[in-house]
C-alpha cells in the first residue's frame, strides 16, 4: 500500500540504529505501537521472540493480524479460487462509493465495487457458519483490503476521489493473496489507544512511529475501514466519510503531553521514536521529554517526502527523518 508514513524504505536506518544502541535482538520483544500496515514489524518479526502490533485504525488491525498475528502455514487457495471466481453485487461499497452507485463516489470502478461486495460478504458468510479459523478469516481480509486499495481511485489517500477513474482504477480487481513470514514464535496484535494499551504491556524495545501533523488517518482510509468493518452506516458528505476516532498525536495542543504520558509509563529498556523534521512536535521538545527519563541521543537520514498527489512544486522533495533513542 501508498501509506502516508510508511517505514519500507528507512528500514536499513531503523535496523542500523536499532542493532548499534541494543545489540543481538535474539530473545527480545518488539513492540510496534503505532503499527500502521506493519511493516516494520513483519521486517523484525523473524528476528526477536515476539512481535506486540497495536494501531487503533481496523485496516490497520486486520492487515497485522495477518501479517503478525500469522506465523504458521494456512491453505487458503480454495478460498482464494472461490472468491476470485464470485459475480459482483451492488452492495453497500458499490451503492455508496463507485461510479454508478445512488451516490457516484467515484472511489471506485462499478466492477471493482460490486466484486469487494461480493468477496467481502462471502468471507464473513464463511466465518459466521464456522468454516473459517481465525488465521484464514484475516488473511482473506487483508488480501481483499490490500487489492481494493490497488484499485483505488485516488491519490493515495482516502479523503477524496478522482474526478475520472484512472488506469489503475480501471483494471478488474483480483484477489491476491497477502502472503506472511512463517515462523516458531507466537505475536500479539491489539486494536487499542496507545496510551491505554502501554500500561498494559512490557518488553524490551518499543518503537514509536506516531502520527506527525493533523492529518487523521481515521479520515484519510475511512473507506479501507469501512471494508474491514462492513457495517451499515450513513456515510457522511461528498467523500462518504464515517466516523473515527481523532488521535491525540494529531493535535499540537495535546501531543506533547500524550506523548510524555506514554514515555514516563513505557516499561521497555529500549525506546526508539520516528519523527521528521515538520512535525507538530518540535526536536527540541522530544528532546527535552525524554531526557528526563534515561540516555538520549538521535540518528538521521534525509527521506524523500510521501506525496499524495503532484501538486507539491513549491516544498521541497525531501525530508529528514529523525530516529530519537531513550534507554529507560
Amino acid at each position: 500500500m501508498n501509506y502516508i508514513g510508511a517505514k519500507n524504505k528507512l528500514l536499513p536506518f531503523l535496523d542500523e540504529n536499532i542493532t548499534e544502541v541494543v545489540g543481538s535482538l535474539k530473545g527480545k520483544v518488539f513492540c510496534d505501537i503505532f503499527a500502521g500496515t506493519g511493516a516494520v514489524g513483519r521486517y523484525f518479526k523473524t528476528r526477536v521472540s515476539k512481535i506486540i502490533a497495536n494501531d487503533i485504525e481496523t485496516y490497520s488491525y486486520v492487515l497485522n493480524k495477518n501479517y503478525i498475528a500469522n506465523h504458521q502455514p494456512i491453505d487458503a487457495s480454495e478460498f482464494l479460487d472461490e472468491l476470485n471466481s464470485l459475480n459482483g453485487i451492488e452492495g453497500f461499497i458499490f451503492e455508496n462509493y463507485a461510479q454508478g452507485g445512488k451516490e457516484n463516489r467515484l472511489y471506485f470502478s462499478s466492477e471493482n465495487a460490486k466484486k469487494i461486495d461480493a468477496i467481502r460478504l462471502k468471507i464473513e458468510e464463511w466465518k459466521n457458519k464456522g468454516q473459517l479459523t481465525d488465521s484464514i478469516y484475516y488473511f482473506l481480509l487483508a488480501s481483499l483490503l490490500e487489492c481494493a486499495d490497488k484499485v483505488a481511485n485516488t491519490a493515495s489517500v482516502y479523503g477524496a476521489y478522482l474526478k475520472k477513474l484512472k488506469k489503475t482504477a480501471l483494471k478488474p480487481l483480483i484477489l491476491e493473496p497477502a502472503l506472511f513470514q512463517i515462523n516458531d514464535n507466537s505475536h500479539e496484535v491489539f486494536q487499542k489507544d496507545s496510551n491505554d494499551l502501554i500500561r498494559e504491556i512490557e518488553g524490551d524495545i518499543l518503537y514509536m512511529d506516531p502520527p506527525y501533523n493533523a492529518r487523521q488517518y481515521g479520515a484519510n482510509y475511512h473507506l479501507l475501514n469501512t471494508i474491514a468493518i462492513y457495517d451499515k452506516f450513513a456515510p457522511k458528505g461528498k467523500t462518504g466519510m464515517r466516523s473515527y476516532k481523532r488521535s491525540q498525536y494529531c493535535s499540537k495542543a495535546s501531543v506533547s503531553n500524550a506523548f510524555e504520558k506514554l514515555i514516563s509509563q513505557a516499561k521497555f529498556k529500549y525506546i526508539f521514536l520516528s519523527y521528521n523534521n515538520e512535525g507538530l512536535m518540535s526536536f527540541d521538545e522530544i528532546k527535552n521529554i525524554m531526557s528526563r527519563y534515561g540516555k538520549y541521543r538521535v540518528a538521521s537520514t534525509n527521506y524523500q517526502r510521501f506525496k499524495a498527489d503532484s501538486n507539491r512544486e513549491n516544498k521541497a522533495d525531501k525530508t529528514t527523518e529523525y530516529l530519537h533513542i531513550l534507554v529507560k
